[in-house]
């Protein structure tokens, strides 16, 4: 599909969504909306989204592949910077989530053995859309 068609279904889904979720799950849902399409522009195919363990404590925004490599992100998105920029949201507890649920979405892939990673992406909407991508963000812990 054209990209600016995506961009303007992507606004009237956030519209939609503002309607019936509380306005930092809705700003959430758009931030991960907009990754996924910069890593699908930028080579990558994301094969599942908002993943979570059984249990609920373990929680993946976006799975990819970048080649060979599985790409497990974390998309952390904000209206403005003005307070503090969105990798600064990232404490250790979240990391830890999301190493629980890499360790859950691989022994699901029963004995993967190829190459992962961790990443984040921030997402900035105002005053001018900025989005930024740390490849290996998080360490396997």
């Amino acid at each position: 599909m054209n990209r600016k068609l995506l961009s303007a279904l992507d606004r009237v889904r956030h519209r939609l969504r503002v309607r019936h979720l509380a306005p930092h799950l809705a700003t959430g849902r758009r931030g991960e909306d907009l990754a996924h399409r910069f890593l699908e522009r930028n080579g990558f195919r994301v094969v599942a989204r908002n993943y979570r363990t059984r249990s609920g404590v373990g929680e993946i925004d976006l799975i990819a592949w970048e080649q060979s490599t599985l790409v497990f992100v974390e998309v952390k998105t904000r209206t403005s910077d003005a307070i503090a920029a969105p990798e600064r949201n990232v404490d250790p507890g979240k990391a830890d989530r999301m190493r629980i649920g890499v360790r859950d979405y691989l022994r699901r892939l029963h004995r993967f053995e190829g190459e992962w990673r961790m990443d984040l992406v921030t997402i900035v909407l105002e005053p001018k859309q900025s989005i930024t991508h740390y490849r290996g963000a998080f360490s396997r812990g």
